[in-house]
């Protein structure tokens, strides 16, 4: 089984996906010869032609309404949105149009477009590139929102994704994309949508993360490992729908939650998991749920993120409060 970065992994799951499926195309600023930004999609339009990979004006409204378009017409759309930051002007068609499509059309109708975006901070991009703007979207039914945090998970995901009928938004943790490698087979294989997965298990404390924030859970766990103190980390991969039967019966082995995020306090998805914890769950709990998030403010300019952004520490902070609660 080969080591492979999370780009090498999304790149690997969209060739797939084109030569498994004549009607999967990808398309959007600048992914043709040029491969993405990031390259993602480096190599993809030599090998199956510009008909299937190509690019796009640099206007995201555009590109929303073509996915629509395209899928209605029986194609498996694959757009990338460049930056997450960039989606207001494609909001409508997500939103508006592409999730409720299915509902709108009485069950005759789907609309099975990945929309593929990277966002998330500690590289130090410009403005509007790195907002954790996943609630805009987990908050609107009818759509799917994925977040992978390891290059594994992100092939998987992304294949089940793609074969998916109903539309998905499918974010990319820029700072996950080549600070790391992991085990990826080199053949197609799917990961299920809509199941979270404990990364690590412990006893005294239940870590609920995605995207990059898994990591952070992870290297929290392993220092409150050395005081004794054994954490669940669970990683949500799906934020909407949410995995709530995972987190509850995590809940109700360890007693104490700590949920983590990078978007702000008043924004992602953190709240939500909250919610349902307390409902499904509050006879177990020991103590009152807290929370690690960025501040209720706009996102710093990049000489300022390090301070901005939760780290591990503030974690190990979190999860003394509850233990000692």
């Amino acid at each position: 089984m080969a080591q492979k970065t999370m780009i090498q992994a999304i790149t690997d799951a969209m060739h797939h996906e084109l030569k498994n499926d004549e009607n999967v195309l990808v398309f959007g600023e600048d992914v043709g010869q040029n491969g993405g930004v990031f390259r993602a999609t480096e190599g993809l339009q030599d090998e199956f032609g510009e008909d299937r990979v190509f690019d796009t004006p640099l206007a995201e409204s555009a590109i929303g309404g073509l996915s629509l378009g395209l899928a209605l017409q029986g194609f498996r759309p694959v757009p990338e949105i460049q930056f997450i930051g960039f989606i207001y002007e494609a909001m409508d068609a997500i939103n508006g149009q592409i999730a409720r499509m299915r509902y709108r059309s009485g069950g005759s109708k789907s609309a099975p477009i990945t929309i593929r975006t990277p966002f998330g901070g500690g590289v130090h991009t410009p403005e509007l590139h790195a907002d954790s703007l996943e609630g805009l979207i987990a908050q609107q039914p009818g759509i799917r929102v994925v977040v992978p945090s390891t290059p594994y998970d992100a092939k998987g995901l992304l294949i089940s994704s793609i074969r998916n009928n109903d539309p998905v938004f499918f974010m990319e943790h820029m700072k996950l994309y080549r600070s790391f490698r992991g085990e990826v087979p080199d053949d197609a294989y799917t990961v299920d949508l809509d199941k979270a997965d404990v990364k690590r298990e412990g006893k005294d404390v239940t870590l609920v993360a995605y995207g990059a924030m898994v990591h952070t859970a992870l290297k929290a766990a392993e220092e409150l490992a050395k005081d004794d103190i054994e954490a669940d980390v669970i990683d949500l991969r799906t934020i909407s729908p949410i995995d709530t039967e995972t987190i509850v019966e995590s809940v109700k082995k360890t007693n104490r939650v700590v949920m983590l995020q990078e978007a702000q306090r008043q924004a992602g998805v953190g709240s939500q998991v909250i919610s349902e914890i307390q409902e499904r769950a509050i006879l177990h709990l020991e103590a009152p749920i807290m929370r690690v998030t960025a501040p209720d403010t706009v996102y710093p300019f990049s000489q300022a993120e390090e301070v901005w952004l939760p780290t591990h520490k503030d974690v190990i902070d979190k999860v003394n409060d509850v233990i000692n609660f």
